[in-house]
């Protein structure tokens, strides 16, 4: 069995193509929903020779489905936020201390040792339920560098951030950032900006190229930057400006059609997103989601926001 110490020294294509189709083999064996979902439209698990046929599960059987591939108890349960009261995904992972390392290393590829930051999270809606992943990764992050967490008490945040001469990060839902520029407007020193968005009913949506210049000239910094991640993920992709995400070695992006999910789209074509997160060790890691992207050719890509149900078409098998 493949171990997270294999998956996070990934540094080529070649390594990726090889982890991609013996994790492939491994969870279509033991992870029940996948072999189902395989068996549903046709899939030999013996026929798949290369990682681009791989197929990708439809995200949302991790509402109505188990999707774990352990013999031992997972140790976390990481569950998705939902409105209107649907179902929450379930995310079970094996190990604590390997999901640590994921965020870690992922974190480090991008921005150095989380050690050498200050975190400053304002998640209010993630810190007022439990089982967010968004909350337990900002709680890592704190406790390796400093900061703290913040409802809407952005007096205190603002104190706090003044008084502290390291290299900054605030990392903050949407709503709560565009709040906190609105009353404040406060011009941050030494510090990133890292939006990871949803305004989660509480403000009217924005184009994220109007809200990302609110930001900036409320701020005073050039350019704001973005987590991309989801409860079913182990992983997570940064951008760094722009709304351009880039992921770790061991994680991929593609696009697919619209009206045909098995058919994956070139680079540059607007379609559903795919990830394949080979830190996923014991889930799913060929996931298919509800966001709509475009891939670029470096391997970049952007996130266009959700896919709505007129978008949705092709096999939903196991879902509906």
């Amino acid at each position: 069995m493949l171990t997270i110490e294999e998956i996070l020294t990934i540094d080529s294509g070649e390594a990726f193509e090889r982890t991609a189709l013996e994790l492939f083999a491994f969870q279509a064996e033991r992870c029940a929903p996948y072999r189902d979902y395989l068996d549903a439209i046709g899939i030999a698990p013996g026929e798949v020779t290369c990682s681009a046929d791989i197929p990708h599960m439809p995200i949302e059987l991790f509402k109505s489905r188990k999707v774990y591939c352990s013999t031992k108890e997972p140790e976390l349960v990481f569950t998705s936020s939902t409105t209107g009261g649907d179902t929450p995904a379930r995310h079970y992972v094996e190990n604590t201390e390997n999901y640590r390392q994921t965020l870690r290393k992922a974190f480090s590829l991008f921005y150095g040792r989380p050690e050498n930051w200050s975190f400053y999270a304002l998640l209010p809606c993630y810190l007022e339920r439990e089982g967010s992943s968004l909350v337990w990764m900002a709680d890592d992050l704190i406790r390796s560098g400093g900061g703290g967490f913040f409802l809407d008490e952005y007096e205190q945040l603002l104190e706090c951030m003044a008084a502290d001469s390291r290299p900054k990060i605030l990392l903050g839902v949407s709503y709560a950032l565009l709040d906190l520029a609105e009353q404040y407007a406060p011009r941050l020193r030494d510090t990133v900006v890292m939006e990871t968005g949803g305004m989660k009913g509480r403000r009217t949506e924005l184009p994220k190229e109007e809200f990302h210049r609110i930001l900036c000239d409320a701020f005073g910094t050039d350019v704001i930057h973005s987590e991309y991640g989801m409860a079913e993920l182990t992983s997570q992709a940064y951008s760094s400006g722009n709304g351009i995400f880039r992921t770790p070695p061991w994680m991929r992006v593609t696009i697919r059609d619209f009206n045909d999910p098995f058919e994956t789209l070139p680079a540059g074509r607007r379609g559903g997103i795919n990830i394949t997160d080979l830190a996923n060790l014991h889930s799913c890691a060929f996931i298919e989601t509800q966001d709509a992207g475009i891939a670029y050719p470096d391997g970049s890509f952007s996130v266009l926001g959700r896919m709505d149900r007129t978008q949705t078409r092709g096999c939903n098998l196991l879902v509906d």
